[in-house]
């Protein structure tokens, strides 16, 4: 295990951050996390962390998943201080953090995310890893399911995955899947490319639009540049920012801000009143 002190750093925020749909609490302190083919158990007690890996697995996979060099406090210290609604959000969200998450489960994703709820989202990846992923054990004896990997959707018929409640993204998600192991759509070339060329790949995916590709860019390449406008997001920016969100001021790092202000959105009722 690996024992960490990290501050602007909390798993029950960035559990229900609506970034991270593989995310579970187990008890009051302990989430797990599946990525990829790999499982973590992690255990927090106010800025106190526990990994429960092996320190090789931490610093090569699990410490920049959890973009834990990232200096969030700087982040947060940049915001114009006459900004009161953005300064609250920011203290209310202040233990998100971007993920580095998989490219292909994160398209995947937020193809389905699409006129979705967080809760039934969660539901839909659950089914289709339990369909079409790998069986696997975790090290505590806890059997997960990997993510499906392109190769085994790809084949399906279009409204097959409607039997995994995905509805009509069904068809997005088995035709981008065909895209992939077609090669007509390169991850590979993706994950190298600058967040407005990569934007725009992802637009020409059947189904992907702004939102979804903006989405996309910030948690599976970790452009923090990009900023994901949704219905939460509109509310916002109707409420506070008539004229759009000042992203040319927050450049490079906006779409942290766009998580915080996501998070109060749906979660800071009582302190924005």
């Amino acid at each position: 295990m690996v024992q960490v002190t990290k501050d602007n750093f909390n798993l029950e925020q960035i559990c229900q951050s609506g970034q991270c749909f593989r995310m579970f609490r187990e008890s009051d302190n302990l989430y797990s996390v599946i990525a990829g083919e790999r499982y973590l158990e992690i255990e927090q007690r106010n800025a106190e962390c526990v990994f429960y890996c092996e320190n090789p697995e931490f610093e090569d996979f699990w410490k920049p998943y959890f973009d834990l060099d990232g200096d969030y406090a700087s982040y947060i210290g940049e915001i114009d201080s006459g900004d009161t609604y953005l300064s609250e959000a920011a203290a209310f969200g202040s233990g998100i953090r971007i993920l580095r998450q998989d490219l292909w489960e994160m398209i995947v994703t937020f193809l389905i995310s699409q006129q979705n709820n967080i809760t039934r989202i969660h539901r839909c990846i659950q089914n289709i890893c339990e369909r079409y992923g790998e069986k696997k054990e975790s090290v505590q004896g806890k059997v997960y399911y990997t993510f499906p990997t392109p190769e085994s959707l790809a084949g399906l018929a279009e409204d097959a995955l409607m039997e995994c409640n995905l509805g009509y993204r069904s068809k997005y998600v088995v035709r981008t899947a065909g895209s992939v192991v077609n090669g007509d759509v390169d991850l590979d070339a993706l994950r190298r490319m600058p967040y407005k060329e990569a934007r725009e790949e992802l637009l020409k995916l059947y189904g992907v639009g702004a939102k979804v590709a903006d989405c996309i860019c910030l948690f599976a390449l970790h452009h923090l540049q990009a900023f994901p406008i949704d219905t939460h997001i509109n509310q916002a920016l109707e409420g506070h920012y008539q004229t759009g969100f000042p992203c040319e001021r927050y450049e490079g790092y906006q779409g942290v801000l766009q998580q915080y202000i996501f998070y109060y959105e749906l979660f800071g009722g009582k302190e924005k009143k």
